[in-house]
């Protein structure tokens, strides 16, 4: 009987738990019947061949909807949606170097290596109680029982299938993980062969930018800068003081600066396909959306840019390894962290301040001839510590250095993340201080010939923003002249730098930005009548 037992509860409990963990709560989910049919069943067969077979087959099966369910689990709480096998399982890769950026190398291989071990010695501990030695037999009156609780769960299992729940806290939770990932796994490939022929039969032609002509397109991401930080109280009393100040200062310097909302593709994470997103005109939520994209040839703003006249060049601090998608891109320049000549120190995950980026941007990439830039600024990512404050006197910059003496301040990412009250507290300092760069680089950069457009890449994840959060993000257009934020206005952008908050359900896609710009900018701008309507295309894949 005891034996019974403990193969019961160690079933259930691998099932169940990974839901308290999602839904963060226990009373709803307490049973998965598959563990009180797996349990009995195992004990009852006979001796031999078969029962080894089973049991190994069943070991598999449990393991594999185990990983699902903590996977999904760890989706939801990173980038608010479930685990897809198809999508997801390239991101491993990235996972690592994420745990590296954050921990170091030495506890990411160590975290990684006791995960490895863990689900090993599960494994292994499923095997030795379903698949118990040969001299073990069960007893009359324990037989009695796991027949009679197989009996019942077999029923209770079978009704659950049929749509009757008898027991409110119970669950098939094997069967249903495994037929939302075979259902995910059919989907996504059905939806993959559509795209592709999407983007064979409705390709987005280069189409060249002579409103933009000659000046310079800054297209600049603040990571996770979402609309959350505008509208919980939480981290309004925050940034809401900031982009004030930036409005005021930017109007004392003549410059003008209208804001809006754009729906971004992801949260949490990812911020490449947002960045895929805007630059394509089409809607990437996916990296295998992401890499059919790049590896079809389709043309992007980089093209459009480069038809018009602008060198194009991407400013990419966050990349430390090879970056092949960039070549992919077209650009004539890239800047990433190997490329940039910053001395000053790592900041855990953030190789290097925004402030020193946006600095090295302007004094050594920018030039004199008309640029499309791509930048990536990355202070706001987690793990948000340390913060830095806005140096004033932006000539004492130089090479980095200047900022050795906040290597090591304020606590390390192990110590903040066990109060998530902490958290929150510094997600807003850090997204506060790279707006508040990025407001006070564009008093330095931007004059009349000058288009910067500074925008979120995604929400953060839910454990900041919440599981229902909207998925838009805030988007500030600044410049000199007020003829190139003309069409921004009649779009529903408002003059400022804070959006309508009420758009932020009906937000415009973050795709549409490529379309703006061709629209309101390119060959057709005067006769948009005789133009194809493209913009449905990016709608047809979610």
């Amino acid at each position: 009987m005891s034996r019974l037992l403990l193969t019961l509860v160690m079933l259930n409990f691998l099932l169940i738990a990974p839901l308290w963990w999602r839904f963060g709560e226990m009373g709803t989910h307490l049973i998965a019947w598959e563990a009180f049919i797996i349990a009995p069943l195992m004990l009852l067969l006979p001796v031999g061949n078969v029962r080894r077979l089973v049991g190994i087959g069943l070991v598999s099966w449990i393991m594999l909807a185990t990983a699902a369910n903590v996977g999904t689990a760890a989706t939801h709480l990173a980038f608010a949606r479930s685990l897809n096998l198809y999508l997801d399982l390239p991101l491993l890769r990235s996972v690592y170097h994420l745990l590296v950026g954050n921990v170091g190398q030495f506890l990411a291989v160590c975290a990684m290596l006791a995960g490895v071990a863990l689900l090993l010695g599960i494994t292994l501990a499923l095997i030795r109680l379903l698949i118990p030695p040969v001299s073990y037999t069960l007893k009359r009156l324990p037989g009695i029982a796991a027949f009679m609780l197989l009996i019942v769960a077999t029923i209770s299992a079978a009704l659950e299938l049929n749509g009757v729940r008898w027991v409110d806290s119970a669950r098939l939770q094997m069967v249903n993980s495994t037929r939302f990932q075979w259902q995910q796994i059919t989907d996504t490939h059905a939806a993959r062969l559509a795209f592709t022929a999407q983007l064979e039969a409705a390709p987005l032609e280069r189409q060249p930018l002579p409103g933009l002509e000659g000046r310079n397109v800054l297209l600049t991401f603040i990571e996770s800068y979402g609309v959350s930080v505008l509208d919980d109280p939480r981290y309004a009393e925050v940034l809401l003081p900031t982009l004030a100040d930036m409005e005021q200062r930017l109007s004392a310097r003549d410059l003008h600066v209208v804001s809006g909302l754009l729906e971004s593709p992801i949260r949490g994470g990812q911020s490449w396909l947002a960045h895929a997103t805007a630059l394509s005109g089409r809607w990437i939520d996916n990296q295998l959306w992401y890499q059919l994209m790049l590896d079809s040839g389709h043309s992007t703003l980089i093209d459009d840019f480069s038809a018009t006249g602008q060198r194009t060049l991407a400013v990419m601090p966050a990349i430390t390894l090879t970056w092949p998608e960039g070549e992919a891109y077209g650009f004539d320049e890239i800047a990433a962290a190997k490329d940039i000549d910053y001395a000053g120190p790592a900041l855990n995950w953030v190789t290097m301040p925004d402030q020193f980026t946006l600095d090295y941007t302007q004094r050594h990439l920018i030039g004199d001839s008309p640029l499309f830039a791509q930048l990536a600024l990355i202070s706001s990512h987690a793990p948000w510590t340390p913060i830095l404050p806005v140096l004033d006197d932006w000539s004492s910059i130089g090479d980095g250095r200047i900022f050795a003496p906040w290597e090591r301040a304020g606590d390390p990412p192990e110590v903040l993340w066990q109060d998530i009250e902490r958290i929150r507290e510094h997600y807003a300092w850090s997204v506060d201080y790279a707006i508040k760069v990025t407001g006070r680089w564009a008093e330095r950069v931007v004059d009349d010939n000058t288009l910067l457009i500074v925008l979120g890449d995604h929400q953060a994840a839910p454990l900041i923003t919440g599981d229902y959060a909207s998925g838009a993000v805030p988007v500030h257009i600044i410049s000199g002249d007020p003829a190139l934020l003309a069409p921004f206005m009649a779009r529903g952008f408002v003059a400022g730098t804070r959006p309508t908050l009420s758009q932020a359900p009906n937000a415009p896609r973050m795709s549409q930005l490529r379309h703006w710009l061709q629209e309101d900018f390119g060959e057709l701008a005067d006769d948009a009548d005789t133009r194809p309507d493209t913009r449905t295309t990016t709608r047809t894949q979610q």
